[in-house]
């Protein structure tokens, strides 16, 4: 029996096998271990799942596989947490930031951060590309965004890392980041995630008292129905945008780099046809699923590929799976920069209301990062396996040595 909530299975990435077999039964699979959820394996029982927040509500329950107490609901709560018409409302405070068009306006300031961070890694001949560029680059644009000074993105990188690790088999020691709040009410059951509210708080005093323009200042003065954030409402949220604008564009880029390694070819591709820029950054994202999976409860009783399901049940929405899926994507196995982009890859979310709020921006980093590293001709060697971080949650690689060719 394989318990898919285990963090080792994801210890080398996604495990194509077992998820192939899991999109070949008949109806969901029952996960049997210590957590008992259905699986959705299957790109279209997956955006059914995705578009019915009714049915299957991310506020019902918990969005991990394991469970939380009540209490503990209210106390972690952010907008990701939340089901319409409150999580509507908390995402209009933030949407226009981040709509295609706006993104736009960010170009310059990205383009100026992959060239410095390929510059030294240039001049270096290589080293841990995790450290180097694929985490400073998209730590450096939502710091940027959100207010946080530059010399604070290293402390984000590292509370941003260690709420991945309240995923995992090792977590934090509990008082960590004076830490004071049982783990159970903290969101990830992470202290870093104590770390953050308190940097939260911080800002957000600084930023009430000078108002810079920035997504701080913003939220700080946002009110949802003629009333201010509250103290958890305002930290959650930030912690939240910080988590999700630096560690899933750090896991594609990440991914990218070994794509690059393995499937030089590929790349020559972009390099002679710029009109495969877009669809090569779609496969890179298709292809590493920074999010593994997000979980629903389902909240009346119901059907969904055949499969009886009864109100309280927990369905497990497998990104990394339904990427995968032969019925929807020509040989899903193969790394192709001209895949084309219809049908979607759902490794932003099925569509609906929770469809992530940044994936434009995240399109917008690897594009250009892509686009850096072909105009550059840079040619990447392996010396050793991907270190891959262990989290049965995020696809991440916590170390990757790259050699320039």
């Amino acid at each position: 029996m394989i318990d898919l909530a285990d963090p080792g299975i994801y210890s080398n990435g996604i495990p194509q096998d077992v998820f192939a077999d899991l999109r070949g039964r008949q109806g969901l699979h029952r996960n049997e271990g210590p957590d008992q959820f259905w699986s959705v394996t299957r790109h279209g029982d997956l955006i059914d799942v995705s578009r019915d927040t009714t049915t299957f509500s991310s506020e019902v329950g918990h969005i991990q596989i394991y469970d939380i107490d009540p209490d503990a609901l209210d106390a972690r709560a952010s907008m990701i947490d939340l089901d319409p018409p409150i999580h509507t409302v908390l995402r209009r405070l933030v949407s226009s930031a981040f709509t295609p068009r706006h993104v736009q306006d960010y170009r310059e300031a990205i383009r100026a951060r992959v060239v410095d961070c390929l510059d030294r890694f240039e001049a270096d001949g290589g080293g841990d590309w995790v450290h180097a560029v694929a985490a400073p680059v998209p730590i450096g644009v939502i710091c940027d965004l959100m207010g946080v000074p530059e010399e604070d993105h290293e402390y984000m990188i590292e509370l941003s890392d260690h709420l991945v690790a309240g995923t995992s088999s090792e977590p934090l020691s509990p008082d960590a980041y004076g830490n004071t709040t049982e783990l159970r009410l903290l969101p990830f059951n992470s202290p870093a995630a104590h770390g953050i509210s308190e940097y939260a708080r911080k800002l957000g005093e600084e930023r009430r008292a000078r108002p810079t323009g920035d997504l701080m200042s913003k939220l700080i003065a946002a009110e949802v129905d003629g009333e201010r954030l509250t103290d958890s409402q305002f930290t959650n949220f930030f912690r939240l945008m910080i988590f999700a604008g630096n560690e899933t564009t750090r896991s594609a880029m990440a991914h990218l780099a070994v794509h690059v390694a393995e499937h030089p070819d590929q790349f020559d591709r972009v390099r002679t046809d710029p009109t495969l820029l877009e669809t090569a950054a779609e496969e890179v994202i298709r292809y590493s699923s920074p999010i593994l999976y997000f979980r629903r409860t389902v909240t009346a009783d119901t059907e969904l590929a055949g499969t009886p399901l009864a109100a309280g049940d927990k369905i497990v929405m497998w990104y990394a799976a339904a990427n995968f899926d032969r019925s929807v994507f020509v040989d899903p196995l193969r790394f192709d920069v001209g895949r084309p982009k219809q049908p979607p890859n759902v490794a932003f979310g099925g569509g609906g209301a929770h469809f992530c709020l940044g994936a434009s921006l995240a399109r917008l980093e690897l594009e250009l990062l892509i686009e850096e590293i072909v105009a550059r001709n840079l040619r990447f060697d392996l010396p050793s396996p991907p270190k891959f971080v262990d989290s049965n949650f995020v696809n991440g690689i916590e170390h990757l040595e790259v050699r320039l060719k």
